[in-house]
């Protein structure tokens, strides 16, 4: 047995049919019956639009098609809720939404939804990019298809709103605001969902706001594998300081009361609350999946008695509501859906490359020149000269003094100051509000960035090492990245993510200590991917990335080179590699050249900097004159000046840090050959390996002796 639309459709007609008035139940009278009525309404229609999604994707005129049906119990959790409560839904929570669309004047669920379906550009919130649960209007900050992906924005968002409050920052939430944030039982067995439990905990547990409920929408699969029957609340009902409330979710007022209960604890503690509602399936995971494949007709037959519409439905006529009035509602509905849908899907949908990417790197360079230079009382460039390390320190600490939306806060950076000193001072000069120290967990510490930015701070999260970015790599490339994608634009999560990365640390290292792979992040869309070498370029680029993430939303990753933090000298005893921290702007995009040689071009970053420059100086030697281009910026990379300086030698060697395989070399030789550059390219690297322990690293990584060889060899 196969429930498909036709199915779950006459099935419902069927069994609403043979209710009669004598079918009593024992919460007549728990629910008002003209709101029973109401939400019975949201209830059909999220089911009329499952059904109409498979329609249509059959006709091959709709894209998507995991439905909410089995679900429609969310519904009665939008009816707890205020509609500027802020909420990250699962992806079969279509009651939810139609339920809190109606209630905002101007919205109409249905249509939006449909939009979503058919992917027209007209669909009011991701504009034809995905069929998303989302609305700026109503709150919702929209999710794909949601592994538990969202719990850390989630926990982050319901951390920032006694935040924004006490600290004054516009935050577009009430400081009562409740987050909910709803999932699948399979996902709560995801690492991501136990961490951001836990971290929600953990906040409170130390007296932090956090005024969360945590919605777990159990149906008892994943796709096709079983969840056991009582292991989501064996998993989280003992859980100290979560308070766990269960309810059958095809039980309308068994839904309700248990909604209701969990946001008045969860906006009266200021605590997370964990909503573990009991659902079925209906109709298979999504339009193409053949249910009968693993699951038995019993189990199919069981799950289509508990149809919470049904259960709506019994409910509503033992509370004296006519069976024919419920039948004429439900038919009426599925008419205007069919109806809009008619009319939907001869919308227009994207038909270029630049519709599609408009809303992921949005660039207004001369407001984010304005905002570094003006914002707040004009920092002063410090006379000092100063290394990497201590110029960072500097201007994180102008940043805190005349911004106060920005915060700063990861492992380590509160008391210790960070494992370098980085971010020594910063907690006692600006208080433990606004440098704080997180959980040893970089989802956390990630999404706690992505919480705090969409309640209006400029968070500035460390990830202490590069290596221990790709524990939480999703949370910036799934999550950060995607979000002004599928919302067009509505909804932003500025941050500014500092990160301790590339090798040559001496004395201590090791693979997660001297990581040289960037290739995860290079590849993000619309990600700003920073690099400073020196003193004052770390200074003007962290001002610049602060003002793209305040302006434009950016999401911005600053890379630290380990090596460079506290490094003085460019040759033994000279001091050169000091710099007075200042308060330029440096345009993304944009490099720094050292020189005017005419017979070679040597392009680098970060470490290979220093290392080209001693090169160059001994090539000059020899009657090689070079020039080295710092890039600065590895996406997007400054292709304009890389394609200058390039054709001003006709000779170019990379000098690249990164792995052969992967590397930024890559992304630099292309650069050039699609601007038409025809001139000699070659290119040195470090190996494909792990960098190990000890002087053995030296056998992998780039050296001075192989960038003065390549040089030489290219310029003869």
């Amino acid at each position: 047995m196969a429930l498909g639309s036709l199915d779950l459709d006459g099935a419902f007609r069927a069994a609403l049919d043979g209710l009669v008035v004598s079918d009593r139940i024992d919460k007549v009278g728990s629910i008002d019956a003209a709101f029973g009525v109401e939400l019975f309404e949201s209830q059909a229609a999220s089911r009329h639009l499952d059904l109409t999604a498979r329609r249509l994707g059959v006709a091959r005129q709709g894209f998507y098609s995991i439905g909410s049906s089995g679900h429609e119990g969310n519904a009665a959790v939008a009816a707890a809720l205020r509609v500027d409560d802020p909420a990250l839904l699962h992806y079969r929570s279509a009651a939810f939404f139609v339920q809190r669309c109606k209630q905002i004047p101007g919205l109409d669920p249905i249509r939006d939804v449909l939009l979503g379906v058919v992917a027209a550009a007209a669909d009011p919130i991701s504009g034809g990019r995905h069929k998303v649960i989302g609305s700026a209007a109503a709150s919702i900050i929209p999710q794909t298809s949601t592994i538990a992906s969202h719990l850390p924005r989630a926990v982050g968002l319901a951390f920032a709103l006694d935040r924004a409050a006490k600290q004054g920052i516009s935050c577009p939430w009430p400081a009562d605001a409740v987050v909910v944030c709803s999932f699948g039982d399979a996902s709560a067995n995801h690492s991501t969902a136990v961490g951001a439990v836990n971290a929600a905990l953990h906040a409170a547990h130390q007296g932090v706001p956090m005024p969360l409920v945590f919605v777990c929408e159990d149906n008892g699969l994943g796709i096709s594998v079983p969840t056991a029957p009582d292991w989501i609340e064996r998993a989280y009902g003992p859980r100290p300081g979560l308070t766990y409330l269960a309810a059958d979710g095809c039980d309308l007022p068994d839904v309700l009361g248990a909604a209701e209960d969990a946001v008045h604890l969860a906006r009266t503690w200021r605590a997370p609350v964990f909503l573990h509602l009991r659902t079925v399936r209906l109709g298979g995971h999504a339009g193409s999946d053949v249910e009968s494949a693993y699951r038995g007709p019993a189990d199919i037959a069981a799950d289509l008695a508990r149809d919470p519409l049904l259960g709506t439905a019994r409910f509503l006529i033992a509370a004296g509501v006519d069976a024919g009035d419920l039948r004429e509602r439900y038919e009426r509905i599925g008419a205007r859906v069919r109806e809009t849908a008619d009319e939907v899907v001869h919308e227009a949908r994207l038909d270029s490359a630049a519709a599609v990417i408009a809303p992921l790197a949005p660039t207004h360079p001369t407001s984010i020149r304005a905002d570094v230079t003006r914002r707040g009382p004009a920092p002063q460039a410090s006379d000092s000269r100063m290394t990497v390390a201590q110029a960072i320190n500097h201007t994180l600490g102008e940043l805190l003094a005349t911004d106060p939306d920005v915060l700063v806060f990861g492992e380590d950076v509160g008391r210790k100051g960070g494992v370098y000193g980085v971010t020594k001072g910063l907690r006692k000069r600006f208080g433990a509000r606004r440098v704080f120290d997180t959980l040893l967990d970089e989802q956390s510490v990630l999404g706690t960035a992505l919480g705090t930015g969409l309640a209006g701070f400029i968070p500035i999260p460390e990830i202490q090492y590069l290596a221990y970015v790709h524990n939480a790599a999703d949370q910036i490339r799934g999550e950060a990245a995607t979000l002004p994608f599928f919302s067009n634009g509505q909804y932003r999560n500025p941050m500014v993510v500092r990160i301790a990365g590339l090798a040559y640390q001496k004395g201590f290292g090791g693979h997660f200590h001297n990581d040289d792979s960037l290739a995860a992040l290079r590849d993000i869309p619309g990600l700003v991917v920073a690099v400073p070498a020196r003193a004052d370029d770390a200074a003007a680029m962290l001002r610049t990335c602060v003002s793209a993430a305040r302006v434009d939303g950016r999401v911005c990753v600053f890379v630290e080179p380990i090596a460079l933090y506290h490094t003085k000298d460019l040759h033994p005893g000279d001091e050169a590699w000091l710099a007075s921290p200042v308060t330029d702007h440096i345009p993304i995009g944009t490099a720094r050249t050292y020189g005017d040689g005419t017979d070679l071009t040597i392009v680098t970053f970060g470490n290979g900097v220093p290392m080209s420059l001693r090169s160059a100086n001994r090539l000059a030697a020899q009657g090689i004159h070079t020039r080295v281009l710092d890039l600065r910026w590895l996406n997007p990379l400054p292709a304009d000046d890389l394609l200058h300086h390039a054709e001003a030698t006709g000779r170019v060697l990379v000098a690249d840090e990164t792995r052969s395989s992967g590397g930024v070399s890559e992304s630099v030789y292309a650069a050039l050959i699609d601007s038409g550059y025809r001139g000699a390219l070659a290119r040195v690297t470090s190996a494909d390996s792990f960098v190990p322990l000890g002087p053995a690293a030296d056998t992998v990584l780039l050296s001075e002796a192989d960038i003065e060889a390549a040089a030489i060899r290219l310029s003869h």
